[in-house]
């Protein structure tokens, strides 16, 4: 199971860098190790939607991380994050956040890699806040957002799956026969 990375602050921005090259979960990719993409998750309840998300990923083999912090309360590390992202290697970002739900479009805002939305239950709305404020990007901060809670978690790693297979044959394979499995009645 990935570890999640909690940071406050710049200083802890950069011990939530270095954090981050220990938290990896290399899977597939065993020559380099670096992580494909990283899913960031708002708070400590999000840990079971972060849960659904890695489950895919861990079963087409791309590696990954995982971090929690907010885009509200530690605005510093997620701006350290997205700028770096690149740099590290990531190619694909999952953000999950509810209420306003800004996490996502911070991330957006900061990089040029996508950026997969995934929208939360956190409040009486049961997710329906967060799920607008994320449909709502204005031009130039695109964030596709999936459903709201661990299916929409589930469909953003196929989703960063199918992203990344557009340079990954071997990856095309496994969706491949993912899809096909499905088509047998397997579940996701």
């Amino acid at each position: 199971m990935p570890r999640v990375s909690k940071a406050r602050g710049k200083k802890d921005a950069r011990k939530a860098s270095r954090s981050a090259k220990r938290a990896v979960k290399a899977i597939g990719d065993r020559k380099s190790g670096k992580p494909q993409v990283g899913a960031i998750y708002a708070s400590t309840p999000d840990e079971s939607v972060r849960a659904e998300c890695a489950l895919p990923l861990e079963r087409f083999g791309i590696p990954f991380e995982t971090h929690m912090f907010s885009a509200h309360r530690q605005p510093e590390t997620t701006e350290t994050y997205a700028r770096n992202a690149r740099k590290r290697g990531l190619k694909v970002l999952i953000a999950g956040a509810g209420m306003a739900a800004h996490l996502p479009g911070v991330l957006a805002s900061l990089t040029t890699l996508p950026v997969i939305g995934v929208p939360l239950c956190g409040s009486p709305l049961e997710g329906q806040d967060a799920l607008l404020s994320m449909v709502q990007m204005p031009a130039g901060v695109p964030v596709p957002t999936l459903a709201v809670g661990k299916a929409g978690a589930k469909n953003a790693a196929i989703l960063a799956a199918q992203i990344l297979a557009l340079s990954d044959a071997s990856l095309v394979r496994r969706l491949d026969d993912f899809k096909h499995r499905m088509e047998r009645g397997e579940k996701v």
